[in-house]
């Protein structure tokens, strides 16, 4: 073990303005839905070319929605990746949907554009990309075929606010877009998320369906001008995010350009120093042109001197007061998915190899540049160095 302070995977960066934000916002009386969340809203949609944001509880929250407000019925099939977290597809099938998974594209990790058509059946009415670790998907050849076989396109995009593709604002074009705000992603309001949609169809629908079916938002009801008389349109769901949360990402959002810029200078750096080290491969760019906002920078674990699979990696730079996170085992592995659509371990087997092997190092906007050589000292140590010679320089 090491006297080293342990060093987290990930860290907000808050600042003074942002917890004064969130003390005035108590002291205000109002701490639910209402002017900061309003505010935030607006700032969302200007953020992303003046399109519609609605805020909500989660990005979890915000696919399911998406997906309700394109009336999905039983046997609609969404297609979307097995390299992601499992709140993706557990909101197909919250929204009546069937998961249809497509492979990776090993070196970007995002799906396999060469193997979406084969993928569209007549069942298909949504595809549903994973802008992975917050590089964007190829969205030219999706998109051309969404248009050409009538489908729907609802990006998670939880990974990758701020993230750019050909030039272009990942969420100031397309279809719906669907951001997470929670602690560990680039920007956070403690949890919650928003949905980017230019639609207004899909926009009512999700502002109804993330409270209740009320015809109108409570602090419409409850402010000075605002009627309590409402009605119910629809059975909705408690999915509306708090001012308190608001608070924080009216400061946030000012800053998340800069913090991407400082994650980029990071995960270059790592590029740059691990780069001949043969125990790991990293992360690679594709040929278009794309602005990468770094959520996370994620290795795969290799054939190494000390023998060390994923697991004992994350433990072994545990015990020298590392954090390492583990983004994503492929979610065609869990046990309901598994028996529910009967997949195979081999079925997607770009993903179940890298499921099996990825990690991610430590990369949020404060790391020191001396804690960022300290991961790659420590790694290095840790897979080059056998059992027995590590065990005694512990």
């Amino acid at each position: 073990m090491t006297d080293t302070p342990f060093l987290p995977f990930a860290k907000p960066d808050l600042s003074e303005e942002a917890i004064a934000e969130v003390v005035d916002c108590l002291r205000s009386g109002w701490i639910t839905t209402g002017p900061r969340v309003k505010k935030f809203e607006e700032m969302l949609g200007s953020y992303h070319g003046g399109r519609t944001a609605l805020c909500v509880s989660s990005a979890t929250a915000g696919l399911q929605l998406a997906l309700l407000a394109l009336n999905l019925e039983a046997g609609d099939e969404v297609i979307t990746t097995p390299l992601t977290f499992v709140a993706t597809l557990n909101t197909i099938v919250l929204a009546g949907g069937k998961p249809v998974l497509v492979d990776i594209e090993p070196g970007t990790l995002n799906m396999n554009m060469d193997r979406l058509e084969q993928a569209i059946t007549q069942r298909t009415k949504v595809i549903m990309p994973v802008h992975f670790a917050g590089l964007p998907v190829d969205l030219d050849p999706l998109y051309a075929l969404a248009e050409k076989h009538g489908l729907r396109v609802v990006e998670d995009c939880a990974h990758a606010i701020g993230a750019e593709y050909k030039g272009k604002r990942i969420g100031s074009f397309g279809d719906i877009q669907v951001m997470s705000f929670h602690p560990n992603k680039n920007m956070t309001t403690g949890e919650g998320g928003a949905v980017i949609t230019d639609d207004p169809v899909v926009a009512q629908a999700i502002e109804r369906l993330r409270f209740h079916g009320i015809d109108r938002s409570a602090f419409n009801r409850f402010a000075k001008f605002g009627s309590q008389e409402y009605d119910v349109v629809m059975p909705g769901y408690k999915y509306n995010m708090m001012d308190i949360q608001a608070a924080l990402g009216i400061h946030q959002l000012p800053a998340l350009d800069g913090f991407i810029d400082r994650r980029t200078r990071l995960a270059n750096t790592y590029l740059e120093k691990l780069k001949s080290f043969e125990a790991i491969s990293l992360p690679m760019a594709p040929d278009y042109p794309h602005r990468h906002a770094w959520h996370l920078f994620t290795v795969t674990i290799g054939e190494n001197p000390a023998g060390l699979d994923r697991a004992g990696f994350i433990q072994a730079m545990k015990d020298h007061d590392i954090g390492i996170g583990l983004h994503y085992p492929a979610v065609h592995l869990f046990a309901w998915y598994r028996r529910q659509f009967g997949w195979q371990a081999g079925d997607f087997p770009a993903a179940l190899d890298v499921g099996n092997r990825i990690v991610s190092l430590p990369l949020f906007p404060t790391l020191a540049l001396a804690d960022q050589q300290r991961v790659i000292d420590t790694m290095r140590h840790v897979l080059t160095e056998t059992p027995a010679r590590q065990k005694k320089e512990i």
